[in-house]
């Protein structure tokens, strides 16, 4: 539970920042409100992994560009579930608040990154097992047959 509220921190830092960002973007530019989610999620997008990545999850034992991709796409399908959500709300409801869209759907994406991240970026890989007679890891999910039985 602890890794949970940790992770809702990390998210809220990441929605102060969304939210500071969708605001400049629409008070100080002549850009819409596309383009300032666009760079609002990106905003938050990157301090979410700060935090997430620090304090949140422990390391999972992949490597490091495995880790990063994973997390690269967890967060992809995550933005683009966020965009969407957003998008959908404020095309379908006229006049709703930019701000309040963004409340849904920063909710419903947080829900796809928390399982995506605990379990496909920050979950523990499966222990690689090699063949005590070939050195060779035919099947890294599964234990190898050799394992406990004797030479002869």
């Amino acid at each position: 539970m602890t890794r949970l509220i940790k992770f809702l921190l990390a998210g809220g830092a990441g929605f102060i920042v969304d939210m500071s960002v969708l605001y400049l973007v629409l008070a100080y530019t002549a850009f819409g409100p596309y383009v300032g989610r666009a760079l609002a999620i990106a905003g938050a997008l990157t301090c979410t992994w700060m935090i997430n990545r620090r304090f949140t999850f422990d390391a999972s034992g992949r490597t490091l560009r495995s880790e990063g991709a994973r997390y690269g796409s967890v967060g992809l399908i995550s933005t683009l579930i966020n965009f969407g959500v957003f998008s959908t709300i404020i095309t379908l409801i006229p006049g709703i608040s930019p701000y309040l869209a963004l409340v849904a759907a920063s909710g419903t994406a947080t829900v796809f990154a928390y399982l995506g991240y605990s379990s496909f970026v920050f979950g523990k890989p499966p222990v690689e097992t090699e063949d005590p007679q070939s050195g060779i890891t035919p099947f890294p999910n599964r234990p190898s047959p050799m394992r406990g039985r004797s030479r002869r």
